[in-house]
C-alpha cells in the first residue's frame, strides 16, 4: 500500500513524530538553549574539595552522572549554555527549512550559528569548540572550552548545512577556519594512514569517531573551497579508521586497551562521518566498510520494539544519546536504505513513547527495575533529539510513502 504524504494523507507515524518534534522545540527555546549536562558535575562549588586532584575529581563527576535522581540543584549547579546544544539545534532548523521552506527556521539557525561565531573557543585564532565546564576522564583533565575535535566537527557540520542552503559565504569561512585547525592537531601514525588527535594535547588513544567525523567535515568543506590538503588529511584519516573495521563491521571505540568497547552511538558517528567523506570527496574504495558497518548497526543495536541499545552485548542503560544518534544515522542512510529508514521510525516512536516528558524534554536514561533518570538535560537528549527526528521528517517527506514499519512497542 502506497499513499502521498502531503494534504491530509500524512502518515500517522509523521504526526506523532512532528508534535514529539515541536515539543521538544519549544522546551529548549523556552529555556534560551540552556540545561544540564551528563558530565558537568565538576562545575558544582563543591568541586573543592577534590584539592584538584584527578581521581576525586573523576569520583564527583560519576557521582553526579550516574545518580538516577537529579543532585545538581542540591550540589550548586546552574543549567549552562552548550556549544554543541546550539550546534546540533542550528543543524536541525536547516533540516526543518529544507522539509517546510519557512523562514523562521532559517533566522533561528542563523541566530544559533552567530552565537557559536561569538561563542569560540579563547585562545585560538580559528573556529574550534569546547565544554562548558571542566570534564575528567581516564584520559585526563579537560579545561573548560579547551577545544576537542568531535564537537567542533560536528558544528562545523551545522555550518556547511547553511552555506549549501543559503549561499552564506561567512559560514564557509568558518568551515575552512575550524578545518585549519583539524590539520594542526597530533597524528598517530600506523602503517594504514593515521588518526588525528582528539585534542591539542592528545594521549594517542586514537579514537575512531572522531577521527572519522573530522575526516568527514574535511571532505566537505573541500567539496567548497578546492583545499586539496584538507584531502588528503581526510583521505589518510579514513584510511586509518576503515582499516580497523572488525571482520563482522564494528569499530572498537579506540585502540588503546582501555577503549576497546563497543557502542551504539560512537557507531553511529562513524557511519555518519563515513558516508559524508565518500559523498563529499567520491572516494568510493570504502562502500564496502560502509555497508557492512551500516548492517552490523542495524542488527545489533536496536530491538525489536524499537528500544536501543547501549553496547552491542547489553542493552542497559537506556540512554538518550543512543537513542537519538540511532534515529539520525539511521534516517541519514534512510535516502537510499529503507531498511533503515523503517527502524528509524520504529526507534523514534519508542524514544518518544517511553523517553519524553509531558513537559516535552527528553529523560535522559532508563535503568533496570524501571528507575528512570529524568534530569533534562540540553545537548544530551533535547538538541540531537531534534535535529534527529527533523532528519527523519525529511527522509520521509523524500521517501513520499508509507513505509510497512511494525508499530514498535512501550
Amino acid at each position: 500500500m502506497t499513499e502521498r504524504m502531503d494534504g491530509m494523507n500524512l502518515q500517522p507515524h509523521r504526526v506523532e513524530i512532528d508534535e514529539s518534534l515541536h515539543r521538544v522545540e519549544k522546551w529548549v527555546e523556552d529555556r534560551h538553549y540552556r540545561g544540564y549536562e551528563p558530565f558537568d558535575g565538576l562545575s558544582s562549588p563543591l568541586r573543592r574539595l577534590t584539592f584538584g586532584n584527578l581521581l576525586m575529581d573523576r569520583l564527583l563527576l560519576q557521582l553526579v552522572r550516574q545518580s538516577p535522581v537529579n543532585l545538581r540543584p542540591l550540589f550548586g549547579i546552574r543549567p549552562l549554555d552548550s556549544t554543541i546544544g546550539r550546534g546540533y539545534m542550528a543543524w536541525g532548523y536547516c533540516w526543518m527549512f529544507r522539509l517546510t521552506g519557512r523562514d523562521e527556521y532559517r533566522r533561528k539557525a542563523f541566530s544559533c550559528l552567530d552565537w557559536l561565531m561569538d561563542n569560540k573557543s579563547p585562545g585560538y585564532p580559528e573556529y574550534t569548540w569546547g565544554k562548558h565546564f571542566d570534564f575528567a576522564s581516564r584520559g585526563g583533565l579537560y579545561r573548560t572550552l579547551e577545544p576537542i575535535l568531535i564537537w567542533t566537527a560536528l558544528i562545523g557540520q551545522a555550518f556547511l548545512e547553511s552555506y549549501e542552503l543559503w549561499n552564506e559565504g561567512r559560514h564557509l569561512e568558518v568551515a575552512d577556519s575550524l578545518c585549519g585547525w583539524i590539520l594542526t592537531l597530533p597524528k598517530t601514525r600506523a602503517e594504514t594512514g593515521f588518526c588525528l588527535g582528539y585534542h591539542h594535547h592528545d594521549d594517542g588513544g586514537m579514537i575512531h569517531n572522531s577521527n572519522m567525523v573530522g575526516a568527514a567535515v574535511l571532505a566537505r568543506t573541500a567539496k567548497h573551497t578546492g583545499n586539496v590538503g584538507y584531502l588528503e588529511v581526510a583521505r589518510e584519516a579514513m584510511r586509518f579508521s576503515c582499516a580497523k573495521q572488525q571482520p563482522d563491521g564494528s569499530w572498537l571505540y579506540g585502540e588503546e586497551p582501555m577503549h576497546h568497547w563497543i557502542d551504539n552511538f560512537h557507531t553511529g558517528y562513524n557511519l555518519d562521518g563515513l558516508k559524508c567523506y565518500i559523498e563529499c570527496s567520491g572516494d568510493g574504495q570504502y562502500e564496502g566498510v560502509l555497508r557492512k558497518g551500516i548492517a552490523y548497526y542495524k542488527r545489533t543495536f536496536f530491538e525489536e520494539s524499537g528500544r536501543p541499545k547501549y553496547y552491542h552485548s547489553r542493552a542497559y542503560p537506556i540512554d538518550s544519546q543512543c537513542a537519538a544518534q540511532g534515529i539520525d544515522t539511521l534516517a541519514n542512510f534512510g535516502d537510499t536504505d529503507e531498511e533503515a529508514l523503517c527502524l528509524a521510525q520504529k526507534v523514534a516512536l519508542w524514544t518518544i513513547r517511553n523517553m519524553q516528558d509531558r513537559q516535552g524534554f527528553f529523560h535522559y536514561r532508563q535503568y533496570p527495575g524501571g528507575i528512570k533518570a529524568k534530569t533534562p538535560m540540553l545537548h544530551w537528549a533535547q538538541a540531537n533529539t531534534y535535529k534527529a527526528l527533523a532528519v527523519l521528517l525529511a527522509r520521509m517527506n523524500d521517501n513520499k510513502r508509507v513505509l510497512p514499519c511494525p508499530e514498535s512497542q512501550a
